[in-house]
This record gives C-alpha cells, sequence and structure tokens, in this order.
C-alpha cells in the first residue's frame, strides 16, 4: 500500500506547466502597474525597510523563514509570485526598467542567461556564497546566486515491470526499441517545464541529431501531453489514475513520493542516464528601491536554516551541502553521477528555435 504523501511545491510546478511562449505584454503592463502603483504607495514603507521579492508559484519561503530573516535584517519581506517558472522570467525582462521588487528568486538556467543578457540583474556576489553554489553560476559575472538544484528524469513504475516479466529500461536510446513501444508518456516541451528540460536533456545526448531522436521515438508511440500532472496522474501506471503507460517524465526526486508505509521500498525509480539539471538562481533586480535588504535576502537564501527547508519544502536540492537533507532520499531520490547539462547561454541563444523544430517534427 503506497503512502498518500501531501505533494510538496517542486510536483506542483510540473502540474502548472510553463507558459513560456505567448506572455502578454497587456499582463506584464498590468503588473507593472500594479508594481508602480504599490512603489508609490509604499514609499513610507521601504524608507522603513521592506524588501519585496518576486518569485515563481512554487517557490516556498516559510512562514518561519520569513520570521527568521525580518529578526535577522530589522527589515518587512513581501513575497510576490509572478506565475510559473517561464513567466517569472518574461516578466522580469518585460518590467526591467520598473522591477516588481527588490531580488528574484526562482530564475533558472533554461532562462538566466537570457535575463543577464537583457541587464535584469545588478551585479552582487554573497560574500557567504559557499563552493557549489559559485560552481553552479549561470555565467562568469555571478551576478546570479545559485540557491537550489534538481533533475528532470525519465521515472519507470517498477511494479508494472516485475508483474509483466519484462526489463526496466535505463537509457534514452532504451525508449526507441520495440521492446518499450507504446510505454512512455512525456510532457510538451512548448508548454511544460519539465518538457523543455527533457528535451535539452536529448539535445545535450544527442547533439544535431536530436530530432532524429524525437522522430524515432514518436514512431516507437511516444505520447506527449499538455502538462506533468497529466503525464503523471493521468497516463502514469503509478499515478493517482492508473493509466497505461509505465514510462513517464516527472523528476529524480519523484520515486520518494511511492515509498511504501514502512519507508523501507518504493513502487517507482528513477532512470538517472536520463536526467537534465535544472538550477535556480536568486539576484538583486537593477533599480531595486532597496538593494542591501536585496543583498541581505540572498545571504540569508544560502543560510543554513534556509537551506535545510529546501528538499521537504520545494522537493529539490540546496546547495549547501551541510544542509539537512531527508535521510531517505539517499535511496529514493539520489542524484545522478553524470547528469546532461547545456551552456546557459547556448540554450538563450536557441530555446525558441529548438521548441519550434520539436513542434514541427513531433506533432506536426
Amino acid at each position: 500500500m503506497l503512502n498518500t504523501l501531501h505533494q510538496p511545491a517542486r510536483h506542483r510546478s510540473g502540474r502548472a506547466g510553463l507558459a513560456v511562449v505567448g506572455l502578454t505584454t497587456s499582463l506584464a503592463l498590468g503588473l507593472v502597474s500594479c508594481a508602480s502603483g504599490s512603489t508609490q504607495d509604499d514609499a513610507t514603507d521601504e524608507a522603513s525597510g521592506t524588501v519585496t521579492v518576486v518569485v515563481h508559484d512554487s517557490i516556498v519561503i516559510s512562514d518561519e523563514s520569513k520570521a527568521a530573516f525580518e529578526d535577522e535584517s530589522g527589515l518587512t519581506l513581501e513575497v510576490v509570485s509572478a506565475g510559473d517558472g517561464g513567466a517569472l522570467a518574461n516578466q522580469l525582462i518585460l518590467t526591467k526598467d520598473s522591477p516588481l521588487g527588490d531580488v528574484a528568486y526562482g530564475i533558472d538556467n533554461s532562462f538566466a542567461s537570457r535575463a543577464v543578457a537583457e541587464g535584469v540583474f545588478a551585479p552582487y556576489t554573497s560574500p557567504v556564497q559557499g563552493e557549489l553554489s559559485a560552481q553552479l553560476a549561470a555565467d562568469p559575472s555571478g551576478t546570479l546566486t545559485a540557491i537550489d538544484y534538481g533533475d528532470v528524469c525519465m521515472n519507470v513504475d517498477t511494479a508494472w515491470f516485475e508483474e509483466n516479466g519484462e526489463l526496466e529500461p535505463e537509457t534514452l536510446e532504451d525508449l526507441t526499441t520495440a521492446e518499450y513501444k507504446d510505454l512512455t508518456v512525456v510532457s510538451n516541451p512548448a508548454t511544460s517545464s519539465p518538457g523543455l528540460a527533457f528535451l535539452f536533456a536529448t539535445i545535450g545526448e544527442y547533439g544535431d541529431d536530436y530530432l532524429d531522436y524525437w522522430e524515432r521515438l514518436a514512431d516507437n508511440g511516444l505520447l506527449v501531453v499538455n502538462g506533468w500532472e497529466e503525464a503523471y496522474q493521468t497516463e502514469f501506471t503509478a499515478g493517482e489514475g492508473a493509466g497505461a503507460r509505465p514510462i513517464v517524465l516527472s523528476y529524480g526526486s519523484s520515486p520518494a513520493y511511492t515509498v511504501s508505509e514502512d519507508g523501507s521500498t518504493t513502487t517507482t525509480t528513477a532512470m538517472l542516464d536520463t536526467c537534465f539539471r535544472q538550477v535556480e538562481y536568486a539576484g538583486v533586480l537593477e533599480g531595486a528601491e532597496n538593494p542591501e535588504g536585496a543583498q541581505e535576502l540572498v545571504d540569508f537564501l544560502l543560510g543554513e536554516p534556509f537551506q535545510s527547508e529546501i528538499p521537504t519544502g520545494m522537493y529539490v536540492y540546496p546547495v549547501d551541502p551541510d544542509a539537512v537533507v531527508p535521510p531517505e532520499w539517499v535511496d529514493f531520490a539520489p542524484l545522478p553521477t553524470n547528469p546532461i547539462v547545456l551552456d546557459p547561454a547556448e540554450i538563450s541563444e536557441n530555446r525558441d528555435t529548438w521548441i519550434k523544430e520539436w513542434t514541427a517534427t513531433v506533432l506536426g
């Protein structure tokens, strides 16, 4: 019998998908207008010490962390959600001349270099930044500070394969073979954050031949749906809908959801040779009303108390190696030893083209 664990924000991120394409200028302008009005109305508050952080929907800053930051800094922390990860990036770019806050947290390596190139962020290197955070920098300037990271991976319903007497797939290439025909479901890169990460994984693995891989995958009965929730909860055999597909695109940490009640086993596993690494950053916004407060918040996000709430709050890994990670993650949410990565600058330059090429090839 499986646990019915509450699913944290990281899975909600997948469900929400990625409204990368088509964010309307009017929406952004509306937010600018709202933010401008707030700035004027709250001028006195800012003078007395308010710092505003702009995040995406899946970022969790608990009440305890908010209170701890306010106690330590003497500032008031205001959290503004800008939608999903893609919407956050687009809004930061569209509103760069009238920033929505003082600091942003949650922009990932799919969009980081674009935002830096657009001049969204002001230079800041935290004095408390650790070695791993520095290694995961988005660009040589160090403008953005890595706060957390995780992996998007293909997942397998191990119980289904055991019951059917079949071997589990292990590689991207395995998914194109007749043995796994009509068994795989993924989400659309144009409408889903994990879908886009998986597209990057195939480009990192196959280079210029990535479309050939996708053609073979499609010919092998691949099912493409709009978002993570439909893929995992409806089409996946181990999801709530008990679907028909035992191979699904999800996260490296997803098997920790399907553990037994005693915590000793799980019925799913991540294919660790298929994973694309996502890194999330925080940065001080250029033109911030309270740049000093923004810098204090970046420092706070790197501190051990907040780093230790990242795994259970957002289901990704903290950049502080001394932060607390649930012990069951050792067995059920291990990190891949060799995740697929792409140069953020390459992503920024080619992302839209790759999505168009994928759409024409796979969806027609």
